[in-house]
């Protein structure tokens, strides 16, 4: 059974910092690309970032560049990503996913979904 727990989200101020965690299991990282999403109430869900199954090539949506970064333990299964420089506008419930695929591109990304963690950025 394929498992992806998320965690690490909660309340920061503005300019402060954030390192959300997702456990894998059920799969290999190196067969998958993996990544992070997030949404907003009443919006879309929008791509942050993704990471080549082998720890390789990221992806970020340019809102978080320079900010954000995505990073990969194959070892213990664990995918992180660390946020630095929290803006409001950051504010979301954030999820890890993973798509049957290594490269790291963010459409189609439907294969594997966890739970959210709410990340809120007050001003």
């Amino acid at each position: 059974e394929v498992q992806l727990q998320a965690s690490g989200g909660g309340l920061v101020q503005a300019g402060g910092s954030l390192r959300l965690s997702c456990v894998i299991s059920g799969f290999t990282f190196e067969n998958h690309a993996i990544g992070w999403f997030r949404q907003v109430p009443g919006r879309a869900r929008e791509a942050v970032s993704c990471i080549s199954g082998s720890g390789g090539p990221t992806s970020y949506t340019d809102d978080v560049k320079g900010r954000f970064t995505i990073s990969s333990d194959n070892a213990h299964n664990t995918l992180y990503l660390q946020m630095n420089s929290l803006k409001p506008e950051d504010t979301a419930v954030y999820y890890c996913a993973a798509a049957k695929r290594p490269a790291c591109y963010f459409s189609p990304f439907d294969d594997y979904w966890g739970q959210g963690t709410q990340v809120t950025v007050s001003s």
